[in-house]
């Protein structure tokens, strides 16, 4: 199977893991519920969110706008460059390290562009997909289903604490999904090994 092919393949097995999955959520849960995996530490918390992986976000309709323009420009970018590795027949490990990533952002561009059209809300029962009565937005306006939460470490800052005495320490906060996990991978891969990655391009 040539470089091209696996490439293509495992783009692909991300997408469908990454959709089957939200589909499933979107379908089976409302927003705030949760099933343990791990005990209280490993958990599918469902949440939606309007914005960019692990729950950060731009504001209003005009931030939701701006980020999937660039969304697609950076979509666009990643699948020329990633291209035009598999053209110069450079080190596999590479192409797959940047196919993830660009797995990932086509993941989540798809919740933002079209869940929004085929899913009803899921605010107080599992959403339906494709409603009679239409979508609970339009083009580009869909959120992003995130589940995945490990709050490893969820306890308070000691009283004597300098920092937020008191307050709840969770670590680690963030709600995220394959996709997000697929970039966050991909983007690590390439700063912790760019030398062994990178040799083939000189």
């Amino acid at each position: 199977m040539s470089a091209g092919k696996k490439a293509v393949l495992f783009i692909l097995v991300i997408l469908v893991a990454d959709q089957a999955l939200k589909i499933w959520i979107k379908t089976h849960m409302t927003i705030g519920e949760e099933i343990n995996l791990f005990g209280n530490w490993g958990r599918l918390h469902f949440i939606e969110n309007n914005g960019m992986a692990f729950g950060m976000e731009m504001g209003g309709k005009t931030g939701k706008l701006i980020l999937s323009a660039f969304r697609i420009v950076a979509i666009t970018a990643i699948g020329w460059f990633l291209n035009s590795l598999i053209r110069k027949k450079v080190n596999l490990a590479l192409i797959l390290t940047v196919s993830a990533i660009l797995a990932g952002a086509i993941g989540n561009l798809i919740d933002s562009a079209f869940y929004g059209m085929i899913f009803s809300e899921s605010h107080l029962r599992p959403a339906v997909l494709f409603p009679p009565s239409g979508g609970y937005s339009s083009f580009l306006m869909g959120k992003v289903v995130d589940m995945f939460y490990f709050p490893i470490i969820d306890t308070h800052w000691p009283d004597w604490s300098p920092f937020r005495p008191g307050e709840p320490l969770i670590f680690f906060r963030p709600v995220f999904n394959i996709a997000d996990s697929a970039i966050t991978c991909g983007v690590l891969t390439i700063l912790l090994f760019q030398k062994k990655l990178f040799r083939d391009l000189g």
